[in-house]
């Protein structure tokens, strides 16, 4: 978000991964407040970037949510930030009765605790008058954001309580846990979680390029017919098909296991 938004987002999605594989503590019990920590780094490393004209993030940003699927606990961690929401999959016998679950809440300015924070912090929240609520500095018109926490965004965290602090949780799967849906909100203004699932249940693993077109393309279309081609929303789509996962783990060999 923002106008320099793809910037941020593209220099997240090349080190965030990078920082959470690195980190010692990795695939240890310490991994939800590593997690954390590495979000905190994360922005860290924007503002340096932002002083060295690497990237201009004064006033652009981006969500993120992130995935950390443990195969051998069968289980998996998530930590996110703004309104990039998960949702699981959940399927029993016919798929297309398949049912989508929120794992993660939206950061909106509006909710009780994020309010608190930001106007603590000198912030201000106010509602736009169409859609939403959005945060601006104590006597300024600017940043005007819709979400309560994120990545990037310098002036909104230096002045008006944003945070880069992603909220941790831990979910184990069961055996009729089926996909995973990790999608900017730009997907889900109009399409509901168990919708999204539906739409994704009637491909293959195999097929889970197709699939993510697909969603994508329906979360495009219905912005079109709703708001008459004027405005599109960011459309992201992160499909997992987790009892295909499950399958090929037990075919391999213990030792590779």
């Amino acid at each position: 978000h923002g106008q320099k938004g793809h910037d941020v987002s593209n220099f997240v999605k090349e080190n965030l991964p990078k920082l959470i594989i690195r980190d010692e503590r990795f695939k240890s019990r310490e991994l939800m407040p590593m997690l954390k920590d590495i979000f905190k780094t994360m922005q860290s490393l924007i503002s340096t970037a932002d002083r060295m004209k690497k990237l201009n993030a004064q006033m652009s940003g981006t969500t993120a949510t992130v995935c950390v699927h443990d195969h051998d606990q069968n289980k998996i961690t998530l930590a996110h930030v703004a309104d990039s929401t998960a949702v699981l999959g959940r399927t029993k016998g016919n798929k297309k009765d398949g049912e989508g679950i929120m794992l993660t809440r939206d950061h909106k300015p509006n909710l009780r605790d994020e309010r608190a924070r930001i106007e603590k912090a000198g912030g201000r929240v106010v509602f736009d008058g169409y859609a939403n609520h959005r945060v601006y500095a104590k006597n300024a018109r600017y940043p005007g954001l819709n979400m309560s926490r994120c990545l990037g965004d310098l002036m909104g965290h230096a002045e008006c309580g944003i945070s880069c602090e992603p909220e941790v949780s831990e979910h184990r799967l069961g055996a009729d846990d089926s996909h995973l849906l990790l999608c900017s909100d730009g997907v889900w203004e109009f399409i509901k979680p168990t919708q999204g699932v539906q739409i994704v249940a009637e491909y293959t693993a195999a097929q889970s390029m197709a699939a993510a077109e697909r969603l994508a393309k329906e979360a495009w279309d219905r912005w079109i017919r709703e708001e008459g081609g004027g405005v599109v929303d960011d459309i992201t789509v992160v499909v997992m098909y987790l009892d295909a996962m499950r399958q090929g783990a037990a075919e391999q060999p213990a030792s590779q296991t």
